[in-house]
């Protein structure tokens, strides 16, 4: 069976009553689906110790360090905070960071300098980053910009934008990754971006414990449906299954390493 990877979960968060509430039957469910090793990636540092202690008990996990651009409570992110916490070995990237306007109205500027705080560590830590953006198309671009994102590279999360912006990501180094989004009924557009990715720019992921793929649209989500998202996409980009296995997992360990 051709391996996945699961570029981008939160298995701290997941919903496991369908494993009768076991992480090791989800991981034995994962691996059944070919899923063979899974990035769980931190949104703030209250949930790190969590995160961080999945990948240490599981050779399959690697995980992140970062606080999302939604989250509001907790300790703000600082580089030095950042490098401290990403020079655990199993921390792989930083993230994920980014811009979210959709859900945060009104004055926006900590939101920015946070973004760039984690840009900055990136760079000094020379890991990638994970980046989310949300209705913030030109700030998020702008930013990485003016402070050399491209230096660290990374990968666009749970792309939902469209091929301007997915082309001006490109250009900047960065790999675009699609969710169970792409698999929607309404994601017509979002499809077509799909199959204009460069081969060895291309990530797949579930987001889990959000953003549950069709077929299985109101079940809680995790690692083992990323195959949904991939059997969709090489059917999208008219490649072979396996094909579109082994350039995303190729992809994922060219950009994060630390695979065991």
């Amino acid at each position: 069976m051709a391996m996945l990877i699961d570029s981008h979960c939160h298995l701290d968060r997941l919903d496991l009553t369908p494993f009768d509430g076991s992480m090791e039957r989800m991981f034995e469910a994962a691996h059944a689906a070919g899923v063979e090793h899974m990035l769980c990636v931190c949104i703030d540092y209250g949930n790190f110790p969590a995160v961080v202690d999945i990948a240490r008990r599981h050779p399959q996990v690697f995980c992140s360090v970062g606080v999302h651009p939604s989250e509001r409570e907790g300790e703000e992110p600082t580089v030095e905070s950042l490098l401290q916490r990403a020079a655990d070995p199993e921390v792989v990237a930083i993230g994920e960071t980014g811009l979210d306007y959709h859900y945060n109205q009104g004055e926006l500027e900590w939101q920015r300098e946070r973004f760039r705080v984690h840009i900055r560590a990136a760079r000094a830590a020379g890991k990638p980053l994970i980046i989310h953006t949300r209705d913030a198309r030109a700030d998020t671009l702008r930013i990485m910009e003016e402070e050399g994102a491209g230096e660290a590279g990374g990968v666009m999360h749970c792309f939902t934008e469209d091929w301007d912006m997915a082309r001006a990501a490109l250009d900047l180094g960065f790999h675009i990754s699609f969710s169970g989004i792409v698999t929607f009924r309404n994601a017509v557009d979002l499809r077509e971006v799909a199959k204009r990715v460069p081969d060895d720019r291309l990530l797949i992921e579930t987001d889990a414990p959000y953003l549950t793929p069709v077929p299985m649209r109101g079940k809680p989500n995790h690692p083992a449906l990323v195959r949904h998202v991939a059997e969709l996409l090489a059917e999208l980009r008219g490649v072979s299954f396996e094909r579109l296995a082994e350039d995303t997992s190729e992809n994922y360990r060219r950009l994060f390493g630390g695979l065991a």
